[in-house]
């Protein structure tokens, strides 16, 4: 783009026996005069490890190299130190991280970018996926998808699609698939490409989905090369197990409107799926704990309906008691166990949703861990979904995995219901409990997980080892577990001759593919084992990743890629991470940024907020650009017309957006529902309406705060403050000087300036008067709001204002000059958007109510568009309080 040509891009996958070793190259060419910076960006699936990255620039390479961490941050450190300006910013996707590189070209020059990755497909509901991001941005001479993939159990079933394929694009799939190979390729032309005959415009841009499964002769396959095995367990036509299953439902007031909506609908759907012979039951917690049942109850048409009904009747309000409603939940399983109520063979399962944290009953989070797995016992699993980003996450995950289960994030969205309803689906159909896979001791020195608590219908189980002798060739296994109506127990074993036979094809196998499949599933459960270890366990626990993850060159959560790259004052280094959930909740606790659940950027040259050094190609650096040493102190505020400032300390810097709504209009700008606050603030236009304006001024000219806590109500004008303390109603005015002091409240008015609000909670909000000459033929008195300690309130606060309180991070990139000459235009990325923004000013009174400070700010246009979770009416409320 802009000169930059990308005149090729391939994916290269080679499969085999479910281990995807991936390739992309991209070549591009700068058409233009000047030097220009290009962009390589994919994005990858969140299970797959980085294994190779490098970069060819007019014939010269420039590899990626993999270290510890630690060592690759004191490098990327002392390449910073020299002022060479290298980054990265990372943030989460639901299915994806996003690996992004930029380099300066010269006029006329050829990049090659190479990046290489690996994975294990998992099985699910009867088939193996691969997923391939496709988004080139432009039209592509050469492109190109090619998976080739070897399986020696032999290919049953082979499906390529992808989201964007036109009624045009599908005969450009080509599938074949015969015994033991399978291949795809998608080569679309420069003109299947066309969003239009005329178009410039690339249709390629979304999901492109392989999809396959192996024949099953019996119910397992092993596999034995150069001194390593893998065994794929995966029985077909068992009886189905009968399950007893518990949903615990957070209810609290953060869960009301569309999060509660969608949970109910999502129970809804999973009521027409569920099996007659089940069990189940539902536990709802808020401050109180409720159940629909006391005990688990059997699966009838007429429960059915009757549970039906309970659900549609489901509704959000108070605090959570997390811990109340899980032991709820176990001790109803554990009667249900004790009293021979359910099934012996049956898979006891709990599913607890929730999208904040617990704050009443037992709140810390270690005491509940510790009190929830000894309930448990190992008896049952432990499924938590965290709904949001209010979630304390690696407290879920903590207590899922020691719980035999695991934690999802499920993303508000429009989707949401489905999120559920898919996870559900999941682990709906258990065929076998307690299965174990027993291997000879003295002939396996490294074993990964080989002990599972529930086997899935359409899943598989893999296990993976080293032989202590390289040379050998044959093994027996011992397979255990509980079904339906018996056991099940047999011995399988792959001999010498098998092996070999397996793999004449030897031109689809990359390198020692077994042993890099155990290494990777190795790291995979060592990563897993770490969340819950503490002190030495987690260190050892640390140090084989480590070692595993250097050994095998995978870019894991301890290691990083350093890149070296060329740059006009010599070489520079940037380094490329893969992020942890704990990473991601670090950054949700931060007061001050807020976390998205974006992709995940991996930018090794990152256009340094420092905007000082962008010169580039359209000449000297704007005198906009300055460092904010002077700037002061970070408040998100709303203020004039109406300007949102949202700070972004980290960054040293602000984002800001207008919201253009008529008077009369009421916005919700803060809503706590842990602490009980809320602000709304209700707009009042000029006096006349300019006739020459498109868009009419307006600004806040009442504002409501509330702590429903405390029973009080505070309204404020620019005439007249009043505060309502239950039935006492209280009133002043702005001539008046004030210090009031209450129970769990502080009101400080200072004459004709502005007023101090602290709540119980810590939380504080500045108001700001604005008076204007009171003949102005224009203008009306104003107010503005601006919070203090806003990292007081909880973090399930959300508003106009309140959502920005917790962490937000954004990347800038593409700086070019807009329209007007002293304001240059960017693309921000923020919230998994990329937008376009203008550099700007906006002002800031909380010091200054008459005159203000300046403070620069990306402005993001169209009432916040792709900034503001949903869109700007979606704040209105129909009154003050």
């Amino acid at each position: 783009v802009n000169g930059m040509e990308i005149y090729s891009m391939k994916f290269d996958s080679k499969v085999t026996s479910r281990f995807a070793h991936n390739v992309i190259t991209s070549r591009a060419v700068n058409r233009g005069n000047v030097s220009k910076e290009v962009f390589f960006d994919v994005e990858l699936p969140k299970t797959a490890f980085i294994t190779n990255f490098s970069m060819t620039i007019d014939g010269v390479t420039y590899p990626g190299t993999i270290k510890e961490k630690e060592a690759a941050k004191k490098q990327y450190e002392k390449a910073v130190s020299r002022g060479q300006t290298a980054g990265l910013v990372k943030a989460s996707g639901r299915k994806t991280e996003k690996f992004t590189v930029s380099v300066n070209i010269k006029a006329a020059s050829k990049v090659t970018f190479e990046l290489t990755y690996e994975e294990l497909l998992k099985r699910q509901f009867g088939k193996y996926e691969m997923f391939i991001k496709v988004k080139p941005k432009q039209l592509v001479n050469d492109f190109e998808i090619e998976v080739d993939i070897f399986e020696p159990q032999g290919i049953t079933e082979l499906e390529a699609e992808g989201t964007f394929i036109t009624n045009e694009l599908q005969n450009t799939i080509k599938k074949t698939f015969s015994g033991k190979k399978g291949h795809i390729s998608f080569k679309p032309t420069l003109a299947q490409q066309r969003r239009c005959a005329s178009c410039s415009e690339s249709v390629l841009d979304g999901d492109f989905t392989v999809r396959y499964d192996v024949k099953r002769t019996t119910p397992d396959n092993l596999q034995i090369v150069n001194g390593y095995f893998v065994h794929f367990f995966a029985p077909t036509n068992l009886p189905k197990l009968s399950k007893n299953i518990i949903f615990v439902l957070d209810t609290s007031g953060s869960m009301s409107g569309r999060e509660i909506e969608q949970t109910k609908e999502a129970l809804l759907k999973i009521l027409d799926d569920i099996k007659e012979d089940d069990f189940f039951n539902f536990i709802l917690f808020d401050s109180e704990i409720s159940t629909w049942k006391e005990t688990l109850i059997k699966v009838t048409p007429e429960n059915l309906d009757e549970a039906r009904k309970f659900v549609r009747q489901i509704s959000a309000q108070g605090m959570t008691n997390l811990h109340g409603g899980l032991m709820r939940g176990i001790d109803i399983l554990n009667a249900a166990h004790e009293e021979n109520f359910v099934p012996k063979r049956s898979a006891s399962i709990i599913i607890m949703l929730t999208d904040g944290q617990p704050n009443v009953g037992v709140s810390n989070t270690q005491e509940i861990e510790k009190v929830v797995k000894k309930a448990i016992d190992g008896r049952y699993t432990l499924y938590n979904l965290g709904f949001g980003s209010g979630v304390d996450y690696g407290f879920l995950e903590r207590m899922a995995l020691e719980n035999k289960g695991l934690a999802r994030r499920i993303y508000p969205d429009s989707d949401t219901a489905l999120q559920l309803q898919g996870f559900y689906d999941e682990v709906s159909n258990p065929m076998l409990i307690d299965v174990e896979l027993n291997y000879p001791e003295n002939e396996i020195s490294d074993l990964t997980t080989n002990s599972f608590k529930h086997f899935y219908d359409g899943s598989e189980i893999v296990v993976a080892g080293r032989f202590v002798d390289s040379n050998q060739n044959h093994l027996s296994v011992d397979v255990r577990g509980e079904g339906a109506h018996d056991a099940l127990s047999y011995t399988t074993q792959q001999g010498a001759e098998q092996t070999a036979q397996a793999f004449q094809e030897q031109q689809y196998i990359f390198g020692e593919y077994i042993e890099r499949l155990w290494a990777y599933l190795t790291i995979e459960q060592l990563l897993e084992k770490r969340i819950t270890a503490t002190g030495e366990e987690k260190e050892n626990l640390t140090a084989q990743a480590l070692a595993l993850s250097l050994k095998y060159k995978f870019v894991t959560p301890l290691t990083s890629m350093v890149v070296t790259k060329p740059e006009e004052n010599g070489n520079e280094e940037g380094i490329a991470d893969k992020p942890t959930e704990e990473y991601l909740q670090n950054l949700l606790s931060k007061p001050g940024m807020c976390v998205i659940y974006a992709k995940l950027l991996l930018i090794i040259k990152l256009i340094s907020i420092k905007l000082s050094f962008i010169t580039k190609s359209y000449g000297q650096t704007s005198p906009l650009y300055h460092t904010y040493a002077s700037l002061p102190t970070w408040y998100t505020s709303v203020d004039g017309d109406p300007h949102f400032i949202i700070s972004v300390p980290q960054k040293k810097d602000a984002i800001c957006f207008n919201i253009n709504e008529n008077p009369g209009v009421i916005l919700n700008l803060i809503n706590d529902p842990v602490t009980g606050i809320t602000v709304n603030g209700e707009l009042i236009g000029d006096k006349r309406p300019n006739s020459n304006a498109k868009i009419q001024n307006s600004y806040f000219g009442k504002l409501g705060i509330a702590n429903k806590h405390l029973d009080v109500k505070l309204t404020v004008t620019p005439e007249r403050i009043t505060i309502e303390n239950g039935d006492e109603k209280t009133g002043f005015t702005w001539l008046d000087s004030v210090t009031l002091q209450q129970a769990g409240l502080t009101l400080i008015i200072n004459r004709k300036k502005n007023l101090v609000l602290s709540m119980g909670s810590g939380a504080s909000f500045v108001v700001v008067l604005h008076q204007v000459w009171k003949k102005h033929p224009l203008h009306q008195d104003f107010l503005g709001l601006y919070t203090l300690k806003s990292d007081k309130l909880s973090e399930q606060t959300h508003g106009l204002l309140g959502q920005f309180f917790r962490p937000i991070d954004f990347t800038i990139l593409e700086i070019h000059p807009g329209s007007d000459p002293k304001k240059p235009d960017a693309t921000m990325i923020v919230k998994n958007n990329e937008l376009t923004v203008t550099r700007g000013w906006q002002k800031n009174y909380r010091r200054d109510p008459t005159h203000g400070v300046d403070i620069p700010c990306w402005f993001v246009h169209d009432n916040g568009a792709g900034l503001i979770d949903g869109v700007h009416t979606d704040y209105i409320v129909s009154s003050l309080f």
